[in-house]
């Protein structure tokens, strides 16, 4: 037993620096408070705007100009690179959004229960603590291609990107 635990022991050692979380060395944003998507090593700016509001009979809908966002990637997984200032990473939301009339657009309904069973609910988004007040943001789940927006709870503003 004795040789046997030295063995373990020994095993466990040397995979400890591997468990140990590892300094980040890769690209960090060159703007606080804007998500950057990760691409190939190299940082791409989201599409920054701010949605209109339109209250309609039983929703409220945002809408943002545009059928599709110039910010394109093909991954169904993005990731994504945050320095937060103002906005916690923790309260962003990614949001698929849908295409009509030639505008993007959310909506959701006035009623809780229907909010509930038939509203747009946030993807899931991970988010893991970099550095500081660095943070990578990654999707959780395979997305569909379309048109996403990350967006701050509580906010009109949005990040907009496409996967093609």
């Amino acid at each position: 037993m004795g040789k046997l635990w030295i063995a373990f022991s020994a095993g466990l050692l040397l995979l400890a620096p591997a468990a140990l979380p590892q300094e980040y060395d890769g690209p960090r944003p060159p703007k606080p408070d804007i998500p950057y998507l990760l691409h190939a090593g190299d940082l791409v700016e989201l599409e920054a705007g701010e949605a209109r509001v339109e209250d309609r009979k039983r929703e409220t809908a945002n809408l943002l100009a545009g059928a599709a966002s110039p910010v394109k990637t093909p991954l169904a997984e993005p990731i994504f690179i945050f320095e937060s200032d103002k906005i916690p990473a923790q309260k962003l939301a990614l949001y698929q959004l849908d295409v009509v009339k030639g505008q993007r657009e959310i909506a959701f309904p006035k009623d809780a229960r229907e909010q509930f069973r038939k509203g747009p609910h946030p993807k899931h988004l991970m988010v893991r603590k970099l550095a500081g007040k660095l943070f990578w943001l990654e999707a959780n789940e395979v997305l569909d291609n379309g048109q996403y927006c990350l967006s701050p709870e509580g906010s009109q503003a949005v990040f907009c990107f496409e996967i093609f």
